[in-house]
């Protein structure tokens, strides 16, 4: 290991550096299977790290099935397929069509031979500890979506940092040595909405309907941003905690949806009513799938990248990758505003 460096300014802790190191040394056929490695006594005195530092990573790599130990005699290659042996442990809030798109992206991204298992919390509190804290000995890797208006940072704390993605919701009070890929709700919204400003002022009234009674919930970054953009720039708005009456719909009035049933009750409701989007209603979904496309020619949407979130999760759990990363997301007008 002449040419391994240790940076302290790396917000990668060593033990996570000498792990990179050795795997890339693996995919390069630096180190070939069977080959002997440096001695943790070697390595500590060589590269000035602690003992404890060297042992930690080795015993991480041991746990991937990379390197085995023989009593007295060191550590060995004993698999060069890097890939192969991660175990993956996913769990998301629900599968809503925009997140079948970012798993089918994270599966691909991620390869063959890397086994997944995908679990859903639904936005309980106790479901989602218990499934972490039940599998915590059985994956060698977690992707975790924690989807709560409140503070999980004691539950995901639990978890292993360097076993860790957080995906598409931040959790503030975790630092960049954590894997964080996710959205900026309030930005987003406030961006997409003021992108679709000229065609919303067209409107009497712009309404965001929560979706408080499904699967899916509304980050309170989504509200902060929709009350800015309507305050600052003189939109009239309101607040809908749901959507099933066919007489909260008032013509000439704009609406922000969020979950699918709220999308095709809205759709149904003004074909009956001869209302046609974009012209006598406008309508605006969060988060677009190919069918939004086509239906009532064509949803405007303001949308995360979810094909994107699901590739560049993939490269980061692959490449070992530590930071807090936000995904991207636009408007994208159609015939429905």
């Amino acid at each position: 290991m002449k040419n391994i460096t240790f940076s302290s300014n790396s917000s990668k802790p060593k033990f996570q550096q000498l792990i990179e190191y050795i795997i890339n040394s693996i995919e390069n056929g630096t180190f070939v299977r069977g080959q002997r490695l440096p001695s943790i006594n070697e390595v500590s005195e060589k590269s000035g790290i602690a003992r404890m530092t060297v042992a930690k990573a080795y015993d991480e790599l041991r746990e991937l099935g990379l390197v085995i130990s023989h009593h007295g005699k060191g550590f060995y290659v004993a698999s060069t397929d890097t890939r192969s042996q991660l175990n993956i442990f996913v769990l998301f809030d629900a599968l809503t069509p925009f997140k079948e798109i970012l798993y089918d992206n994270l599966i691909a991204g991620l390869g063959d031979g890397v086994n997944v298992n995908i679990f859903f919390h639904h936005h309980n509190l106790k479901v989602f500890e218990n499934l972490l804290m039940n599998n915590l000995g059985n994956y060698n890797f977690f992707v975790v979506m924690p989807h709560f208006n409140e503070d999980v940072t004691h539950i995901i704390q639990k978890l292993p940092k360097e076993k860790l993605l957080i995906l598409d919701i931040d959790t503030p009070k975790l630092g960049d040595d954590y894997a964080i890929l996710c959205q900026d709700f309030e930005k987003n919204i406030y961006q997409g909405l003021t992108d679709a400003k000229a065609l919303i002022k067209n409107y009497q009234t712009l309404s965001l309907v929560l979706s408080s009674k499904s699967f899916q919930y509304t980050p309170l970054g989504i509200i902060n941003g929709f009350e800015r953009f309507c305050n600052e720039n003189n939109i009239s708005y309101e607040i809908i905690s749901n959507l099933e009456e066919e007489e909260h719909l008032q013509k000439d009035h704009a609406y922000l949806v969020f979950r699918e049933n709220d999308l095709v009750r809205f759709i149904n409701w003004s074909n009956k009513k001869n209302w046609k989007l974009g012209k006598d209603i406008g309508l605006i979904s969060y988060d677009d799938t190919p069918i939004k496309e086509i239906l009532a020619e064509g949803i405007s949407v303001i949308s995360n990248d979810f094909a994107l979130m699901g590739k560049r999760a993939a490269e980061m759990i692959l490449s070992h990758e530590k930071g807090r990363f936000v995904n991207e997301s636009w408007f994208i007008e159609r015939k429905s505003l």
